[in-house]
């Protein structure tokens, strides 16, 4: 059966909500540093270990024992998003001392729904409608125009750290892609607890030889407890209920309305200043989300009117 209007623009509104609340990590890790003397590795692996055990029990408690029911072919692709999401966060976490936040940001979010467009193509056959195109040039742009304009590194240094966001992109697209092909198939929480816990394992070696960090004041770990249980947890819950019924490549720029909230929590909390350019590029980006939105929906009852299926 095909995937009516209504159903289409509630997983844009779920992929939507996510990445606000994705959009919060930036406040968090920033006020988290101005508490203790710790390391990007050793967040982004508490990050991880906090949400498994949430997750776990939230879906024993949900899920029950159809939890650990799971095709031989897709827990592979669980543990191709577990290993993406932290391919994502080492290569993302080196690049921002190479380049800058704001320059590894812009390379990593934008590069993101390029790789997915061009993957999705190819491995899920999903095709580029001239309004997703539309959208996803105005999202880059937007995203660009928000975050750019920071100072960045030069020489060697600069091209590795723009490796490694492009590395951080190309992850990410992975995750986007494997997500969308085990979506609608489960459970929201199933593929996403067995893929951070897996993540936590891989992230283990490298927060370890890093330096692992557990010293933190509480407010501390109430910042951790909330990076681990709201955009980790939570947020990748109702991204993957989102995926049930948007494309990847639409999921893809939808998720650049994360760098619209960091920005927005970080002139509000942290007292940064929005430019004109910093402005302009948030317009556009909310202008490609709402023509993606409004059009998407349009796309679908278009494809059933041509193949006569009813919602």
């Amino acid at each position: 059966m095909g995937e009516s209007p209504g159903s289409t623009r509630v997983g844009l509104a779920f992929v939507g909500l996510a990445a606000l609340i994705w959009g919060t990590i930036g406040v968090a890790v920033s006020l988290l540093y101005a508490l203790a003397a710790t390391n990007p590795f050793s967040i982004g692996f508490l990050r991880l270990l906090i949400a498994a055990p949430a997750l776990l029990l939230a879906s024993r408690v949900v899920v029950g024992p159809e939890f650990w029911r799971v095709q031989r072919p897709h827990l592979l692709v669980m543990a191709l998003i577990g290993a993406a999401f932290a391919g994502y966060q080492l290569c993302y976490f080196a690049a921002i001392p190479r380049l800058g936040v704001a320059a590894a940001v812009m390379i990593n979010i934008c590069s993101a729904p390029i790789f997915t467009v061009l993957l999705a193509g190819f491995f899920l056959r999903e095709r580029l409608y001239w309004l997703t195109g539309a959208a996803l040039v105005g999202a880059i742009g937007g995203t660009a125009l928000l975050v750019g304009g920071a100072p960045a590194s030069s020489g060697p240094t600069l091209w590795i750290g723009a490796a490694l966001a492009l590395g951080a992109g190309f992850c990410y697209s992975l995750v986007v892609l494997s997500s969308r092909v085990v979506a609608p198939h489960y459970h929201p929480l199933q593929p996403i607890t067995m893929a951070f816990t897996l993540g936590a394992v891989v992230l283990l070696p490298p927060a370890l030889a890093s330096g692992l960090v557990v010293e933190y004041p509480p407010a501390g770990w109430g910042l951790l407890f909330y990076l681990g249980l709201a955009p980790t947890a939570f947020a990748y819950v109702l991204y993957l209920r989102g995926l049930r019924t948007v494309p990847a490549t639409a999921a893809a720029i939808v998720s650049l309305l994360e760098p619209l909230g960091s920005t927005v929590l970080a002139v509000l909390l942290l007292g940064e200043r929005l430019g004109p350019a910093g402005v302009a590029g948030a317009a556009l980006l909310l202008a490609s989300m709402a023509l993606l939105y409004l059009g998407q929906a349009g796309t679908q009852r278009s494809n059933r009117a041509t193949t006569g299926l009813s919602g």
